[in-house]
């Protein structure tokens, strides 16, 4: 017998542990936890693991997800996630176009709710009890008792009933069949197969669906035919092998009847088919509206629809991966498989096999018949019988499933009194498409809003901390200092940021501002965070406990990492600094400087008004003087830039943005003598602990290319800019990907140039589907570098299909590169030179797009155009004294 503990906190007890039951344990983890709420969750399930039920309980490599695994994710606001599993655990090549199998689908149920079980510790007991429940009684203070299979029982504040679909009746089957030892009516339980596996007889599956596809793969083998029946012999269609684009669905579907709501998906459908060649988009662009249109039928509609389509629609809105109907198709064209339509008449046993007859005339002579009809409509298992017998459930809908409202029991009188919940295939009456994991999912994470949110605080202290600027924060006061370190260290440049707000948010699993702060570092400085989860975790956290300004911080990071808006969530920055002009954090991400890529539609003069704007809510602090330093040396005002930096530097001498801000004022004004003593030991000192040492490092060797010392830049680089050792990522790309490529230019490296280091130390989908114009201004130089003329290309065609700056840009850039590789130097010129006027909207700073100015005037010179290279070195001169453009000037012919 269990021995079940009365509970202390308030219980709520999941029945089942299946799909559903587990990703309704998991969303009850994660929401309890946010939300600081003690929770005792009792697990009721008899099998030996969580998360696999009987769909995902399969080891046969061949039946896989009819779902792609970008559509399998156990969280409806991080699409990725079972994606990013997959690649984390052994398959790293996997897309989101990909079908698992089910096994491992399972393996990651099983994993994500350990995950969660872990993470909610100190907040939420988990206890999983390897029993089923029998009935369900009410208990006088309004909770439910449930008592179990091994005599033990069970009493919770709530219970969810995740039990997965009804099990197949086998009423078509005749009275002779079912009594036979060949009939096998439930394959998936454990040895259902081995008979037919280890019989050479052909075989009978009645159904046609998607069990019947996987039963007919299993038990397919030379010499056999597998049989496989329905009323309409109906296999499921394919999945696309090429997915075509999204659709939208057609309009006027509302409060309309069948025969309407027929012709207009008919018609949807057909315009599907001219415009993408494909019916599968209209189909599923309705996904989404199915519900409310199945809501909008009458009940005789909804009855006349699963009579005369309820077959149609299923083979074709829930279909078969590729690869299971190629091999379906390899089957039927050697003949083990054959497809029938009609139904069962008569079944009788003669000389060791049964002998069945169809309803349209044919006789099949078989060792073994198998039920695939798939779910039944009603529950027959003792829990369910013993709520329908007393009335505290109800049939649903044309006798599917039960009644429900929102996921609630109704009982027999139309009521939901009782804290009974369920989801997934018992809801099909209420909702028709109820089964997949798309659909659970969403169920899962309401049902634990609702079955939460009694117990969630109505009010926040009245006292809260702040960070270190003094705006407050909507958590306690260890999260909040940890908050502040990682904030600090952001606002000076400093490494260790990340960790500080993966503290902030262990500490507090619902501080929505740690989680959009990691998700920033993690897009814009490529630290090592799940940038879709922390965003994911943000967005949970924001809806429940945060205050405007977090909202709308969160709202802007959301816009930043999905680039929504053309200028990467521009629009919602700048706003967001009206309303909240000390965030420091925000404007710290709104300014492109050495941390940030910033708002890349603010010129110098906007960004400069922005942060003047914002002026009066930080009061001198070091840190707005340090971004003011920056953009005054932007408009070329250096006199007055480096006085800004240096009153920053004396209160804050960690302050990398001042720093930052003083490299580039040596830089612009020639002082590169100084410039480079400066840096090289701010770097050495006070610049240990910087995060982006190595821009620090690439400022220095810019002053030692225009000393003109090649073995100055040789040494830094292989010192402090090496890739690999030293630089990884786009640090590597932006920094040392364009000084090795500088220094080719001006004749400053001798010998191979390590560009493949580079590359090497670069994902793939940086180089050749950057996020910004500016990351792939840096990935054309590296290629460039190369000579990866296929890449350069691959870059382009990316970047024609990209955001405005990228296609107006980056294209012609790629381009006149791959005209450079390939040494048609005039055009490359032409091009180049009509890049220079646009260039600074690509973002980053005069020193970093100074590459381009560096490449035409290698262009030129290549080209024999010496007058029209004399010119542009003239006029860099006049800019700034450099003995190294000196050098090159001299060594033109006249």
């Amino acid at each position: 017998m269990t021995e079940v503990r009365e509970p202390h906190t308030h219980t709520v007890a999941v029945v089942g542990a299946g799909a559903a039951g587990t990703l309704t344990a998991v969303q009850l983890c994660e929401t309890a936890t946010r939300r600081r709420t003690p929770l005792d969750l009792v697990l009721l399930d008899p099998s030996p693991e969580a998360g696999r039920g009987t769909a995902y309980a399969t080891r046969d490599p061949r039946h896989r997800l009819n779902v792609p695994a970008g559509g399998m994710s156990c969280y409806p606001d991080d699409p990725g996630h079972f994606t990013r599993w997959l690649c984390r655990h052994g398959e790293p090549a996997v897309t989101a176009a990909d079908f698992a199998t089910r096994y491992r689908y399972g393996a990651y149920l099983a994993d994500t709710l350990a995950q969660a079980i872990v993470r909610a510790q100190g907040t939420v007991s988990v206890r999983r009890l390897r029993t089923r429940a029998d009935s369900c009684t009410d208990t006088p203070d309004g909770r439910v008792d449930l008592h179990l299979a091994d005599g033990g029982h069970l009493t919770a504040d709530g219970a969810v009933l995740a039990t997965g679909p009804a099990a197949p009746s086998a009423d078509w089957a005749p009275p002779a069949l079912r009594a036979s030892d060949r009939f096998v009516a439930a394959p998936w339980s454990t040895g259902a197969l081995d008979g037919p596996r280890s019989d050479t007889a052909d075989i009978l599956l009645v159904g046609t669906g998607l069990t019947a596809v996987d039963l007919a793969l299993t038990l397919d083998r030379p010499g056999r035919t597998v049989h496989a029946l329905s009323r309409r012999g109906l296999l499921p269609q394919p999945h696309a092998l090429t997915p075509a684009g999204p659709m939208s669905p057609p309009e006027g579907l509302d409060d309309t009847s069948l025969g309407r709501l027929r012709r207009a998906v008919y018609r949807h459908i057909s315009r599907s088919v001219r415009t993408h060649g494909d019916w599968r988009p209209a189909l599923d662009s309705l996904r989404p509206h199915t519900t409310r249109l199945w809501h909008s039928l009458t009940p005789e509609d909804r009855a006349e629809f699963v009579a005369r389509e309820g077959a149609l629609w299923n083979t074709h809105r829930h279909r078969m991966a590729p690869a299971t109907a190629e091999s379906v198709s390899r089957a039927r064209t050697a003949r083990r498989l054959g497809i029938h339509s009609g139904t069962v008449t008569d079944a009788a046993e003669h000389d060791g096999l049964l002998v069945v007859t169809l309803s349209n005339g044919r006789t099949l002579h078989v060792g073994w018949v198998i039920d695939c009809t798939g779910p039944g409509r009603r529950y027959d298992d003792p829990l369910w019988r013993s709520l329908l017998a007393s009335g505290a459930a109800a049939p649903g809908p044309l006798g599917m499933g039960v009644a429900t409202r929102d996921g609630r029991l109704l009982d027999a009188e139309g009521r939901a009194g009782r804290p009974l919940f369920t989801l997934g295939a018992p809801r099909r009456g209420e909702l028709w498409e109820t089964t997949a994991i798309p659909e659970i999912r969403v169920q899962a994470a309401a049902l634990a809003r609702q079955l939460l949110a009694p117990l969630t605080r109505a009010s926040r202290p009245s006292r809260r901390p702040v960070d270190g600027h003094g705006l407050p924060l909507s958590t306690h006061a260890e999260a909040a200092a940890a908050y502040r370190s990682g904030l600090d260290r952001v606002l000076k440049v400093r490494a260790g940021a990340d960790d500080a707000f993966a503290r902030a948010v262990g500490l507090d699993p619902g501080f929505a501002l740690g989680h959009a702060a990691l998700a920033l570092l993690g897009h814009e400085c490529g630290a090592d965070v799940d940038v879709p989860r922390a965003l994911a975790e943000a967005q949970r956290s924001a809806l429940e406990r945060a205050d405007e300004r977090e909202r709308s911080f969160v709202d802007v990071v959301t816009r930043r990492v999905h680039g929504d808006c053309a200028d990467g969530g521009g629009g919602a920055l700048v706003r967001h600094l009206d309303a909240y002009p000390g965030d420091a954090l925000a404007l710290a991400a709104a300014v492109p400087t050495i941390a940030f890529s910033g708002v890349t539609d603010l010129d110098g003069d906007r960004a400069l008004r922005l942060v003047e704007r914002t002026s009066a809510a930080h009061d001198g602090h070091w840190f707005h003087t340090s971004l003011l330093a920056f953009l005054r040396q932007e408009q070329g005002r250096l006199h007055e830039a480096g006085e800004l930096a240096h009153r920053a530097l004396a209160a804050e001498p960690a302050s990398g943005h001042a720093v930052h801000a003083l490299a580039h004022v040596h830089y612009e004004s020639g002082a590169h003598q100084a410039g480079r003593d400066w840096l090289d030991g701010w770097v050495a000192g006070q610049g240990r602990g910087a995060v982006h040492r190595a821009h620090f490092s690439w400022h220095i060797a810019l002053h030692e290319l225009a000393l003109d010392d090649p073995a100055a830049v040789r040494r830094r680089w292989f010192a402090q800019l090496a890739p690999g050792r030293v630089v990884t990522g786009v640090r590597a790309l932006v920094d040392s990907g364009s000084l090795l490529w500088r220094a080719r230019l001006s004749d400053s490296w001798l010998g191979e140039l390590p560009a493949a280091d580079v590359l090497d130390t670069v994902a793939h989908d940086v180089l050749e589907r950057p996020a910004t114009a500016f990351t792939a201004l840096h990935a054309a130089v590296a290629l460039a570098a190369a000579g990866d003329l296929p890449a350069l290309h691959r870059l382009r065609d990316h970047a024609s299909g990209a955001d405005e700056v990228q296609r107006e840009v980056i294209v012609p850039l790629c381009e006149a590169f791959a005209a450079l590789v390939e040494e048609r130097f005039h055009e490359a010129a032409r091009g180049l030179d009509a890049l220079l006027p646009v260039l600074r909207r690509v973002g980053g700073s005069a020193a970093q797009r100074e590459v381009v100015e560096e490449t035409l005037l290698y262009a030129l010179v290549s080209a024999g155009r010496c007058d029209a290279a004399r010119r542009l070195l003239d006029s860099r001169l006049d800019r700034k004294e450099a003995p190294r453009d000196r050098r090159m000037r001299a060594g033109l012919p006249a």
